[in-house]
C-alpha cells in the first residue's frame, strides 16, 4: 500500500467514524506534512490533527483511526520477540510473575516507553489466541488483561504514591488513570495485530468507537454519558447561536410595495431600498412527553436537557415522564440547575412514573389526557420521545390523535434504528401514522432535530 492509498483510507475511516472531513481539509493535511519531517510518528500526528481535528472531543477518536493506519511498530516488536523466544513457552506462572513485577515498577515510575513496551509484550505472551475459526481475530486485548490483571496492583500503585508526598484521592485518581492509560495501550496493541492480519478498514469498522456526537444513546457507557453531559450545553450554544442568526435573516416579512414604490421617488423611481412588513413571532408552548424506562432513559434524559438549555426558544416548556403513569417534571429544569442534580431528579421520578413496572403506552397515553388535558392546545407543540415497545398493551391510538390533533405540530422521536420499527413489540408503525416519527440515536441527530423545529 503507497503512502497515498493510506493517507486516503486514514480519511475515509475518520468520516466513517463520524469525523466531518472534507477534500479541502485532506489537502490541508498533505500540504501540512511536506512541511514536516517524517522520521517522529508523533509530529505527523499533530500535523494530520491540526488539520483535520475539529473539536476535542473528536480527539479520541482520531488517535485510535490514526494508531491503526499509522502503527508505533510492525509484528511483534523487541518485547514480542522476547515473549515467544523466553524457553519457547508464551505463557508460564513464572513469566507471569515477572511480567508483572515490571509493569509495577513501570506503573510507579510513570515511564511511558517501558508501558508501551510492556503493552506489547502483554499481547505477544498472554493474548495470541491461534486456531480459531474462520473470521475470528487471532489476538485478544481482553484476554491479555484478564491474564496480567492490571487493576490488581492498584494497591500496591497508591502505596508508592501515599509515600510520595500524595494524599489518598489524588493517590486513588493518579494510580486509576494510569492502569486505564495502559489498558488502552493493551487494547490498542491488539487492534494493530489485527489490522496487519485483516487489514484497517475491518479494524476501524468493528472496534473503533465513533465520536461521542456519533454514539448511540442506548450504547453509551458510563464514562461515555459522562462526556456526553459536557457536550449537552455547548451544543446547545451552538444551535442556539445558529439559529438568532437565521433568525435575524429571515426577521423581514414580505415586501411592502406601496411603502417601496413611494420611497423610489426619492432616487427617480429607482427603488433602490426596498421596504417590508414586520415578520409577526410565532413562537409555541413545547409539550415533552418521554419514555424513561429502560436503555431509553439516557436517550430521554439528554433530549429533555438539550431542549431545556433552548427553552428561551418556545413560550414556554413542560415535560412529563412516563414508564405506565405520567408525572411531571418540568420543575426540574429550573435556570442554573446542576447537570448531576437533574440526572439524580429524573432518576428519581421514573419511580413515581411507574405503577406496575412495565412499560404500557396506552396506559400512560391515556392517563396524560385525563390529568394533563390543559397542557395541549393551539399553541403547543407536542414532541413523544420513546421506542415505542409497549409490551404487547393497548396502544390507546385514538387517544394519541386526539392529542396530536389539538397540538400545532406533533412530533416523535425514536433512539431505535428503523429497521427495528414494528418488530417484537414495538408499536413504531402504528403510531407513525399518526405523529410523524423520527430516527434520533445520537447528540448529531438530537441536535439536527432541534434545528429544524425551532
Amino acid at each position: 500500500m503507497t503512502l497515498l492509498h493510506t493517507h486516503i483510507g486514514f480519511v475515509e475511516a475518520l468520516r466513517s467514524a463520524g469525523l466531518s472531513v472534507s477534500l479541502a481539509e485532506g489537502l490541508d493535511a498533505i500540504g501540512a506534512l511536506e512541511k514536516v519531517r517524517w522520521h517522529d510518528r508523533e509530529t505527523v500526528r499533530a500535523a494530520y490533527a491540526a488539520t483535520l481535528v475539529k473539536r476535542q472531543p473528536q480527539r479520541v477518536t482520531f488517535d485510535a483511526v490514526f494508531d491503526i493506519y499509522f502503527p508505533r511498530l510492525i509484528g511483534s516488536g523487541v518485547a514480542g520477540e522476547d515473549a515467544a523466544d523466553d524457553d519457547g513457552v508464551p505463557d508460564t506462572g513464572a513469566q507471569l510473575e515477572r511480567f508483572r513485577e515490571a509493569l509495577a515498577e513501570a506503573l510507579a515510575s510513570g515511564d511511558q516507553q517501558a508501558l508501551q513496551d510492556l503493552a506489547v509484550e502483554a499481547v505477544a505472551r498472554f493474548g495470541a489466541m491461534p486456531g480459531r475459526g474462520p473470521g475470528l481475530s487471532s489476538w485478544s486485548a481482553y484476554t491479555s488483561l484478564q491474564r496480567v490483571s492490571p487493576a490488581e496492583l492498584m494497591d500496591r500503585l497508591v502505596q508508592g504514591m501515599l509515600s510520595g508526598g500524595l494524599d489518598a484521592e489524588q493517590a486513588q485518581r493518579a494510580a486509576g488513570r494510569r492502569i486505564g492509560d495502559f489498558t488502552r495501550l493493551v487494547e490498542g496493541d491488539a487492534r494493530r495485530r489485527i489490522a496487519e492480519e485483516k487489514g484497517p478498514e475491518h479494524v476501524t469498522d468493528v472496534t473503533v468507537r465513533p465520536t461521542i456526537d456519533r454514539l448511540d444513546f442506548t450504547a453509551a457507557r458510563r464514562s461515555d454519558l459522562e462526556e456526553m453531559r459536557r457536550e449537552i450545553y455547548p451544543l446547545a450554544r451552538r444551535l442556539a447561536a445558529r439559529l438568532t442568526k437565521e433568525q435575524h435573516a429571515q426577521r423581514r416579512g414580505p415586501l411592502d410595495v406601496r411603502r417601496t414604490v413611494r420611497a423610489s421617488i426619492a432616487t427617480g423611481g429607482v427603488p433602490l431600498t426596498t421596504h417590508h412588513r414586520p415578520r409577526r413571532p410565532h413562537r409555541t408552548d413545547l409539550v415533552v412527553l418521554c419514555d424513561v424506562s429502560g436503555s431509553v432513559a439516557n436517550f430521554a434524559q439528554f433530549t429533555l436537557m438539550l431542549v431545556f438549555a433552548l427553552r428561551e426558544a418556545f413560550s414556554g416548556v413542560r415535560a412529563f415522564t412516563f414508564v405506565d403513569d405520567v408525572v411531571e417534571v418540568s420543575d426540574t429544569f429550573r435556570p442554573g440547575t446542576d447537570v448531576v442534580e437533574v440526572m439524580e431528579s429524573l432518576a428519581a421520578s421514573i419511580s413515581h412514573a411507574a405503577l406496575w413496572g412495565r412499560t404500557n403506552y396506552g396506559r400512560a397515553l391515556t392517563r396524560f389526557a385525563e390529568q394533563h388535558a390543559d397542557a395541549i392546545g393551539p399553541r403547543s407543540s407536542l414532541l413523544v420521545l420513546g421506542d415505542a415497545r409497549s409490551n404487547y398493551s393497548d396502544l390507546a391510538l385514538p387517544v394519541l390523535s386526539d392529542l396530536a390533533g389539538r397540538a400545532r405540530h406533533a412530533w416523535w422521536l425514536n433512539p431505535e434504528h428503523p429497521r427495528h420499527w414494528g418488530t417484537g413489540d414495538s408499536a413504531a408503525d402504528s403510531y407513525g401514522e399518526i405523529v410523524p416519527m423520527g430516527e434520533c440515536r445520537n447528540l448529531a441527530q438530537l441536535g439536527e432535530f432541534v434545528h429544524e423545529i425551532v
